[in-house]
């Protein structure tokens, strides 16, 4: 496998659609096709069949979010360190979003992103594992297709959204798609380079540090079983650790948060 710098940036090259099912699908597509390759952007100014966590849709209208899908070769990660490189994107798109809200951008586990208690954005990753072209064996983690929507210019969203907010309603400014795209692209390569040149330590802490609700109560659900617990961290290997009378760790998917429609004011 070819060392990270004789890589193709994150970024590179980047690809602009006017209009896709999901920016997802467009590049996994690219990639069964051996039309892709490490770093190449999908682009999309509308999106109109967009997957998110749980089987969720995220549809938006044009030039209303940043929708992007970046191809990564995992490197030298074994396919047991997913979460490193989901805390990695994260961590990137965190980061990116607090250039222009300044603060109170967390992250919510696994991937959301969040500004105070509103979602301001989410990530999808999709993996392909196995022995097609390019896999020395079955259980190889030959590529990850990194979704991202981030809310930009919306000024109202559909009631049956709990709790969204946009770029715009934090700054009160209307922002270039295009432009910020690139930006998280840059984000992307910068901690893309971290992790597979100087491991997983550092982002790790750092991911820990922006996590939603930590060291507070949240309401969670299980089941038909709901409860309260403090958030305590998020273990190397992705769950999520809960004190509530024991301490308890969940894997993606095993709980739900239960979350009350924010109060705040927004501009």
């Amino acid at each position: 496998m070819p060392e990270p710098s004789v890589k193709s940036p994150v970024g590179t090259p980047f690809i602009e659609l006017s209009s896709v099912d999901s920016t997802n699908n467009y590049a996994l597509t690219q990639l069964r096709a051996g039309l892709a390759h490490h770093g190449a952007a999908f682009f999309a100014h509308e999106q109109f069949a967009g997957r998110g966590q749980r089987g969720k849709t995220w549809a938006a209208e044009r030039d209303s979010s940043l929708i992007l899908s970046v191809v990564i070769d995992p490197g030298p990660l074994s396919v047991n360190r997913q979460f490193e490189l989901s805390a990695m994107v994260a961590l990137a798109t965190a980061e990116f979003l607090m250039h222009y809200a300044v603060s109170d951008i967390t992250i919510k586990w696994p991937n959301d992103l969040y500004w105070r208690d509103r979602k301001a954005g989410g990530i999808l990753i999709e993996n392909i594992i196995g022995a097609g072209q390019g896999a020395e064996r079955p259980g190889d983690w030959q590529w990850a297709v990194v979704g991202i929507g981030i809310n930009l210019n919306q000024a109202a969203f559909p009631p049956d959204l709990k709790n969204p907010v946009s770029l715009r309603q934090i700054t009160g400014k209307s922002h270039d798609p295009v432009k910020l795209a690139k930006e998280l692209c840059e984000s992307l390569e910068r901690r893309y380079t971290e992790l597979v040149t100087d491991g997983f330590d550092k982002i790790y802490l750092e991911y820990l540090s922006l996590l939603y609700k930590k060291d507070q109560v949240a309401r969670l659900k299980k089941g038909t079983r709901v409860f309260d617990g403090l958030i305590k961290r998020v273990t190397t290997t992705g769950e999520l650790e809960v004190e509530h009378g024991i301490r308890e760790s969940f894997q993606f998917g095993e709980i739900e948060w239960i979350l009350q429609s924010p109060d705040d004011k927004i501009l």
